[in-house]
């Protein structure tokens, strides 16, 4: 086994790591607290290339692999929840569909300008009744001569009104057994029917922007249809399982600000005439701390690794989400708890931490739904 990055991965992260504390870092407190997305981070963001890491330069990305983006939303993800959710979000749910699935017409016209990061990307399948449940998809696609015409409602959905295109998931027909056919349909940002309302108030990752879509008699091409018209079941939980991969590593990353900035202060608040840092019951704290992350990471970097590799990477997956996430909530709880009363407090950050950890046990898949997985996967 070989745990050493290259000079390739540890470069990107180096330039993630200034880029996320020189511009995104002094902004974070303001985007949490005006729920505001920052447009015009992700516009540098575009030029840097962080938003084609995972993408052949033929379709404008940057050539890299799943491990340097996981390293990048870890990078941001430490200094803000909201940028490092939209930026996993426009990657592995936004563009990452159009790269594995689409035809080379579709990449040409709807990944290159993601992968440029001249625009973003959105991913349509959660609904208000269809959450966890993915299969009881509502949302339906008919087809009528040379278009499909949609209807339904989609919640909760990152960087929708932001967004260039959105692939939203549709029933489109039955099955020989009964069961519902889901397809994937690419529906440009601008198409009439489509309205998108940005009207949630949010407990955390406030300045990623989370929409509501209505699909009022939407009409698409037939050519607007996503890979296989009768396996986009399949390729969401394809695309499920990369994403995962990238909310794990914004977990490690808000895991690891909890660590930095409970070290730090635990060095600096004295009590009973010393550092809170002396005492064994802070120490305690820090090590499982220190421990859980080192573990949450090397279980991120193994799922991508495998991901690169083409093996199966399910399981490892949903291991990494499911630790990392849980991992990032204790973490940040320990943080305010070490922190006391200061913890509480807006511009201590670490209540932050908290309220952001939060959504990564509920989103791409809730922790209950992972276990399920692993449980699956073990043949239960």
């Amino acid at each position: 086994m070989n745990f050493e990055l290259t000079k390739e991965q540890e470069m990107t992260r180096k330039m993630v790591r200034d880029f996320a504390v020189e511009t995104i870092q002094p902004r974070a407190i303001d985007i949490d607290k005006n729920g505001e997305f920052p447009e015009d981070i992700f516009k540098e963001m575009g030029k840097l290339g962080l938003l084609g890491i995972p993408f052949p330069e033929e379709y404008g990305g940057a050539g890299g692999d799943t491990v340097t983006y996981a390293l990048a939303a870890e990078e941001i993800g430490r200094v803000c929840g909201s940028t490092g959710l939209s930026y996993a979000a426009a990657v592995s749910l936004g563009a990452s569909p159009l790269y594995y699935f689409g035809t080379e017409e579709q990449k040409q016209e709807y990944l290159v300008p993601l992968a440029k990061g001249e625009a973003l990307g959105s991913f349509g399948l959660t609904e208000p009744n269809a959450g966890s449940d993915a299969g009881g998809t509502k949302t339906t696609a008919k087809l009528e001569g040379d278009h499909y015409v949609i209807n339904g409602e989609k919640c909760w959905i990152t960087n929708a009104e932001y967004a260039r295109s959105i692939t939203v998931t549709a029933v489109s027909g039955k099955r020989e057994d009964g069961k519902n056919i889901i397809s994937a349909f690419i529906i440009p940002q601008d198409t009439p029917g489509m309205s998108i309302k940005s009207d949630y108030d949010k407990m955390g990752v406030r300045g990623s922007n989370t929409s509501e879509i209505v699909l009022e008699d939407v009409k698409v091409p037939k050519e607007n249809i996503l890979g296989d018209p009768e396996g986009g079941f399949k390729q969401f939980l394809h695309t499920l399982d990369g994403g995962r991969i990238s909310i794990a590593s914004l977990a490690v990353g808000i895991a690891q600000a909890s660590l930095d900035r409970a070290l730090e202060y635990a060095k600096e608040r004295k009590q009973f005439g010393q550092a809170i840092s002396n005492f064994q019951a802070i120490q305690f704290k820090l090590a499982d701390m220190a421990m859980e992350v080192e573990l949450a990471r090397n279980m991120v970097l193994k799922a991508a690794w495998l991901k690169d590799q083409g093996k199966p990477f399910t399981k490892e997956s949903a291991y990494a989400k499911l630790f990392a996430s849980e991992t990032a909530f204790r973490s940040a709880n320990q943080a305010i708890q070490i922190h006391g009363g200061y913890g509480y407090m807006r511009e201590y950050e670490v209540e932050r931490y908290l309220r952001d950890a939060k959504l990564l046990e509920i989103g791409e898949g809730t922790s209950e739904i992972q276990r399920l997985v692993i449980a699956r996967q073990l043949g239960c």
